[in-house]
């Protein structure tokens, strides 16, 4: 008889037990946040905000990390001046260009092409129309003006300075020129490079002897 008992007890405790349970609000939480993430919607008003700001700003005269300041202005002048003066600061490299060639064809091959000829997919698809080639002669490429045009859009093109950084802007115009070289026939930026320094050490050495000459003439 007792064991009736106990029997009938642990299914009533049972049952009175399932009774309070709820599918969707569990009755117990272990770490509670993990049950309930607190997610907050963009620009709405939250008390942890200090006066309820919409959204918070950062502090004064600061900059975001990894930022580059750029003198240049988004406007026709901007780029026309960033065409006659702005100069790549990082060497012609195989693996400066290879890097450039690589975010090329991720970033820009879309829509330029593969050669740089105006024929992407897109265009090919007729998504976007009337990409140029570099080689066409009306247009003036300058390392500058690929610089720039990265750093704020032109036209159809918005801006990649949210997905390539300052020395990779630079890479993809080192190798946006070498497409134009190849596609004017001429010699690559890395072959030109080299001819510029052999250049350059050859007129040294010749300066160099001829300031010799000159001061043994002297004496």
């Amino acid at each position: 008889m007792k064991t009736f008992i106990n029997i009938g007890i642990a299914i009533f405790a049972s049952a009175t037990l399932v009774s309070c349970f709820n599918d969707k609000k569990p009755n117990y939480q272990y770490f509670p946040n993990m049950y309930e993430p607190v997610g907050y919607e963009t620009y709405g008003e939250y008390d942890i905000f200090p006066n309820q700001q919409e959204a918070m700003h950062p502090p004064a005269n600061t900059v975001p990390r990894g930022y580059e300041l750029y003198d240049y202005e988004n406007s026709t002048e901007g780029l026309q001046l960033a065409k006659a003066e702005l100069q790549n600061p990082y060497p012609v490299t195989e693996e400066n260009l290879a890097t450039g060639a690589q975010l090329y064809t991720l970033y820009c091959a879309v829509c330029h092409g593969d050669k740089g000829d105006g024929q992407g997919i897109l265009a090919k698809r007729e998504k976007f129309l009337g990409i140029p080639s570099y080689a066409d002669p009306g247009r003036t490429i300058t390392p500058g003006g690929i610089y720039h045009v990265q750093m704020y859009g032109l036209n159809a093109m918005g801006s990649y300075a949210g997905q390539v950084s300052e020395k990779e802007r630079w890479q993809i115009a080192m190798h946006v020129m070498d497409l134009k070289a190849s596609l004017n026939g001429e010699p690559g930026v890395l072959e030109t490079a080299e001819v510029a320094t052999q250049d350059a050490l050859v007129s040294g050495e010749n300066n160099t002897g001829a300031n010799a000459a000159s001061e043994s003439d002297n004496k």
